[in-house]
């Protein structure tokens, strides 16, 4: 993230070159609406300007045309890229997210043609004026997120749209306005036809965000949620032991889950939290009390078939599936002997595994006694303690005379774990029990 101070400087510099030139020039956008909501933190500043394209190159020294054909341009100024775009309308509905035909227009044109009455104003910077032609001001003053117009038009033109405002509802703590609430549970069938990597970087921005437990009760709420996260919405009404969850069902559970999240926590653990839980309704038995069996390697399963299909990255798939896997291994921590806790506390994402484990347990029984362990033993032992260089390798017993082979992996494993218990100190003692072994 650029330094917002240079940024600011570099954008007035954009706004103020173009209006010596007789074009008229804004911010717009996100920084605006952050702006008059009074964030210290804002968005990048966009610009938003009567100038067609080919006068923004040559204008400007440094430019690329990311979106020329939809009058967009990018503008390096002070090393910091800016968008300036062209005021435009848009002209019919090409793909779900591109129009048909763009056409130049005027500020009132291009603000109307915007999602949502808090992202449709510009500022000037010079006269320090917000022109709002869409009542921005007013619903941020009332809390509220509106499509701006007629909300059935403002989704058809991109269906992500309708995730996009329960996103920015969450994140401010806002209503959703009745017609624009309305309009996306009609269209809700039509997030299907969104990309699904599109979706996927949508619910990232969700989960790291400010409020994700309020994003995904929303989505369900809202319907969304189980036209492209059905296993989620599987989760409502699963019914859990009173004795070990008080707070309701399993979906319940991992609303409250999302809750205590550590703020902008990373992609893995949000992912993580959301999905724990996921294999709960496949195993779900009941006897002397209700009972989720294994529900972690269910979880696991079923958390992978679900990032794939949402296409993303593999190395976040493993290591979320990772963490649902193992995230019940917490209680035997207190158990475990010294060379299974070492392992365990050297996986990569143990911080991010015990983050998991804290809130599971603020959202259900409330102990976290063994997080309390868990984040004593990590402060208590070195990383080099933790996960030491092993003392021999396999080349160690060749020499001793022993051929390769499935008892190769056997050996190091015990003599890894005897190192790992402080039985033995250095190489010279890991070779002697090699050796006692051997004589076996």
């Amino acid at each position: 993230m650029h330094d917002p101070e240079i940024q600011l400087t570099a954008a007035v510099h954009i706004v103020k070159t173009l209006t010596a030139r007789g074009f008229e020039a804004y911010f717009a956008g996100g920084w605006v609406r952050d702006f008059v909501m009074n964030f210290s933190q804002k968005s990048d500043i966009d610009i938003a300007t009567n100038a067609a394209p080919d006068s923004i190159r040559k204008i400007f020294g440094q430019t690329i045309g990311v979106g020329e054909q939809f009058g967009v341009m990018i503008v390096v100024e002070a090393g910091v890229p800016f968008e300036v775009a062209t005021f435009r309308s848009d002209v019919g509905i090409k793909d779900g997210r591109h129009p048909e035909q763009v056409v130049f227009t005027d500020a009132k044109n291009d603000a109307l043609r915007r999602d949502f009455t808090v992202n449709g104003m510009f500022f000037n910077p010079f006269t320090e004026e917000v022109i709002d032609y869409t009542d921005g001001q007013a619903d941020i003053q009332n809390k509220i997120i509106r499509a701006i117009g007629d909300p059935y038009e403002r989704f058809s033109e991109d269906y992500l749209r309708m995730l996009r405002a329960v996103r920015f509802a969450a994140r401010f703590g806002y209503a959703i306005e009745e017609n624009t609430f309305q309009a996306i549970k009609n269209n809700a069938g039509f997030i299907k036809d969104i990309s699904v990597e599109r979706i996927f970087a949508e619910m990232s921005k969700m989960l790291t965000g400010k409020n994700p437990d309020a994003s995904l009760e929303l989505l369900h709420e809202s319907t969304l949620l189980q036209q492209f996260l059905p296993e989620a919405e599987n989760l409502c009404g699963i019914e859990q032991p009173p004795q070990f969850h008080p707070e309701g069902d399993v979906f319940i559970h991992t609303v409250k889950t999302l809750s205590f999240l550590p703020e902008n926590p990373s992609p893995l653990l949000a992912w993580a939290a959301l999905l724990h839980d996921i294999g709960k309704p496949s195993v779900m038995t009941v006897s002397d009390r209700i009972r989720f069996n294994n529900h972690h390697r269910s979880g696991a399963i079923m958390s992978e078939a679900i990032l794939k299909r949402l296409k993303a990255p593999n190395a976040l798939i493993d290591a979320v599936c990772s963490m649902v896997d193992n995230h019940m291994n917490f209680m035997n921590v207190g158990k475990m002997r010294l060379s299974t806790l070492k392992k365990f506390l050297s996986r990569p994402t143990i911080r991010d595994e015990l983050e998991l484990h804290r809130a599971d347990c603020l959202a259900s029984h409330g102990d976290i006694q063994n997080y309390d362990f868990v984040k004593a033993r990590l402060s208590e032992f070195k990383v080099e303690e933790i996960k030491p260089k092993a003392f021999i390798n396999g080349k160690d017993l060749i020499e001793l005379g022993l051929k390769p082979g499935p008892l190769f992996g056997k050996i190091l494993s015990d003599i890894y774990d005897l190192q790992l218990e402080e039985k033995i100190a250095d190489r010279e003692e890991a070779l002697l029990e090699v050796k006692k072994l051997i004589v076996k």
